[in-house]
């Protein structure tokens, strides 16, 4: 046998397998191809009936909720129309048609409704901490506000005296149409011509300062809120449609400064005593220094924040006009006339002359304070906020 057939026959072996690799490899190739076909088929047509299923559910869903806002509205046209023939049903639904409960409470520089700005932002120092229940508000909820500068506090003014019998007997209560203006020294105007507190529905609205927020707690300034106050709600400040450029209002309101003092002085010995409160108090206080608290004083102080029967009493002695617990009259010169502020619980005793310039006299802590929870803020907790602005 020559050299040449010897070699013949490896070479056909090998072209053999070659060939039969190639066709175990195509065979699988295509094997491979279909299953993967059908299973792409089987996931395609699986995300098609998914998908069909939740859009079955979402319909299912919305038409469930049409049927009972539909319902809701019926029931509310049914009382409606049984009501308007008859007082005390009407009485009963207008009384809890729309209940709302707060969703937080202010705590305040401003212990009383005695020296609480009539207007917000007129004491740009005052300061407020809204904490809110975080049963109904998660800290999530407050995402995005510290990027505004300003928001409205929607509250109720919870220490008007008829309170409970307004709400609770809507029918009785007889709130009075107008309201004497302190800018027109005793004129009247009709109260939803004005912001007096005494509404038919006693809810208030402010405009504050955004200072910095902590978890479900919000720093406010420039508010004209009271300790204790319930809030509703909170809506950020949007200049672009919450400022009317033109808006007009009466004549009465036109006049700046109406109610400002001449001056604000402090007594020789007011320091000394404003010490001594600031030394027992300075742990719950939302301000940080002695100077600071001294200064919110006397931005408080600037307004004559007097009633109008206070304000007429050096013309008019008669004593019932006297406020418990705001004025001492003990003399019959209207200089001796001791007035009373109270702010986080220290009692100012001031003095006003007859040129409208304010004497601030002494401090004292209020005898009666309350004990602070806990729960209560003070300028410690918000110190590095303050600090990163600066």
């Amino acid at each position: 046998m020559s050299a040449a057939g010897v070699c013949k026959f490896p070479a056909t072996a090998l072209a053999a397998a070659v060939a039969a690799t190639a066709v175990i490899s195509l065979a699988a190739a295509f094997f491979s191809a279909s299953f993967y076909s059908r299973r792409a088929r089987f996931l395609y047509f699986r995300v098609q009936e998914l998908e069909a299923s939740l859009k079955a559910s979402v319909e299912k869903a919305a038409s469930e909720r049409r049927g009972r806002v539909r319902a809701q509205q019926a029931l509310r046209e049914a009382l409606i129309r049984q009501s308007s023939n008859d007082p005390m049903i009407s009485a009963s639904v207008s009384a809890s048609s729309y209940p709302m409960a707060p969703i937080g409470f202010v705590q305040s520089c401003f212990a009383t409704r005695n020296g609480t700005p009539r207007q917000p932002l007129l004491v740009p120092l005052s300061r407020a901490c809204l904490v809110f229940d975080p049963s109904r508000v998660p800290p999530d909820a407050l995402d995005g506000l510290a990027e505004y500068s300003y928001c409205w506090v929607l509250y109720i003014f919870h220490l008007n005296t008829d309170l409970e019998k307004l709400w609770r007997q809507p029918s009785l209560s007889k709130f009075k149409a107008k309201v004497r203006v302190p800018r027109l020294e005793g004129g009247k105007m009709g109260v939803l011509a004005t912001r007096s507190p005494h509404r038919p529905c006693p809810i208030g609205l402010s405009v504050a300062k955004i200072e910095a927020l902590e978890g479900h707690a919000v720093l406010l300034s420039g508010v004209d809120m009271v300790d204790g106050t319930p809030v509703l709600d909170i809506k950020p400040y949007l200049p672009y449609s919450d400022s009317i450029e033109g808006a007009n209002v009466p004549s009465w309101l036109k006049e700046e400064n109406a109610l400002a003092v001449s001056s604000v002085y402090f007594s020789a010995g007011f320091r000394s005593t404003l010490s001594i409160c600031w030394s027992k108090n300075e742990n719950i206080s939302l301000y940080s220094s002695i100077d600071e608290f001294e200064s919110l004083i006397k931005q408080v102080l600037s307004w004559d924040i007097r009633s109008l029967s206070q304000r007429s009493l050096p013309r008019n002695r008669d004593p019932t006009l006297l406020s418990v617990g705001t004025v001492n009259e003990d003399s019959s010169s209207s200089n001796d006339i001791i007035y009373h502020v109270i702010l986080e619980e220290v009692d100012i005793s001031y003095r006003i002359d007859g040129k409208s310039n304010v004497i601030v006299e002494k401090a004292t802590i209020v005898s009666n304070a309350c004990k602070f929870s806990k729960g209560h803020h003070n300028y410690s907790m918000w110190r590095n906020r303050f600090d990163n602005q600066k």
